[in-house]
């Protein structure tokens, strides 16, 4: 998923997000685990995914403290 895309979510979203992302990469790493995981990658991209949401989260929370 792109910043870009993520940037136009509310603060709302963007947690709700995080929330499917964590739980995403939960699974995935399960699934490695329990040799059930084809593509390794996903792990990868499911982390830097939430990585980008987790760092807009900051953003606003520095934007509100800034005011």
């Amino acid at each position: 998923m792109k910043a870009k895309e993520l940037r136009e979510l509310s603060e709302e979203g963007l947690k709700e997000k995080s929330g499917e992302l964590g739980r995403e990469l939960f699974n995935l790493r399960f699934q490695k685990a329990t040799a059930q995981l084809a593509n390794t990658a996903m792990i990868t991209k499911t982390k830097k995914d939430l990585a980008r949401v987790k760092t807009l989260l900051r953003e606003l929370e520095l934007s509100r403290i800034g005011r």
